[in-house]
């Protein structure tokens, strides 16, 4: 089926890309970038929910980002401390329901603590739904979800015909989420980076260059803007 024209998207997933390079443009180290990315997040999610957005999904830490220099994966992690304990006060005062996707089984304890204690202390909020990947990578993701499904069908508790499309949309990490409807990605990098590919087979791409820092309001509108002008078809219909 199809969608009118002019609605707007209840679900917005986004690769947060371009703190290295908004750094380098002021000459400052790039942990400076990823502080003033972290801080943006608050801005651009309360505009969201402003415009009527339900639910918005930030790419924050990758499975491959465990390559980049050791000092700047020890910052970032330093900073994911920092943005957790800010964001239960966000989580708050926002009425903003939490939820972190991706394997946290690799991160620190101390720091997995923080993100069950985040999303067991705003589960009951009824305002935007917030996902943050932490250590996510989609191919991760599914082979996590065919691991579990073939356990089971050892175990015998899940015959192979059972497998269809909705299990296994129900065994991953955004079980209970809806589809992004639109994908937006910043610092004018387009591609999916291992990014919810099974989630986004129907999702509307938009690419722009301003750097994640830099994103706000105004550009938020923008893409949803360019979503409501697509004509949204699916399974061929006209």
């Amino acid at each position: 089926m199809g969608e009118e024209k002019g609605q707007i998207p209840r679900h917005v997933a986004i690769i947060l890309d371009g703190n290295g390079r908004w750094a380098k443009k002021r000459f400052l180290p790039r942990n400076a970038g990823h502080a003033a990315g972290s801080k943006n997040v608050e801005k651009v999610c309360s505009a969201a929910w402003n415009m009527g957005i339900e639910y918005v999904t930030m790419y924050a830490f990758s499975t491959e980002n465990w390559s980049r220099p050791q000092a700047e994966v020890d910052a970032l992690m330093k900073l994911l401390h920092q943005y957790l304990s800010d964001c239960l006060k966000t989580s708050k005062k926002n009425n903003m329901q939490v939820r972190v996707i991706g394997d946290i089984s690799r991160l620190e304890p101390d720091l997995q603590a923080r993100i069950r204690e985040l999303e067991e202390y705003s589960a009951q909020n009824t305002g935007l739904h917030f996902q943050v990947a932490l250590n996510y990578g989609s191919r991760d993701e599914m082979v996590r979800s065919i691991r579990k499904m073939g356990q089971d069908i050892l175990e015998g508790s899940l015959k192979p015909e059972q497998i269809d499309e909705t299990l296994i949309s129900s065994r991953l990490d955004t079980a209970g989420i809806p589809d992004p409807d639109l994908l937006i990605r910043t610092s004018g990098e387009q591609r999916l980076s291992n990014y919810l590919l099974w989630q986004m087979a129907y999702t509307e791409f938009y690419f722009t260059d301003v750097l994640w820092p830099d994103f706000g309001k105004k550009e938020l509108e923008m893409a949803v803007k360019f979503y409501q002008e697509r004509d949204r078809r699916f399974g061929g219909v006209k």
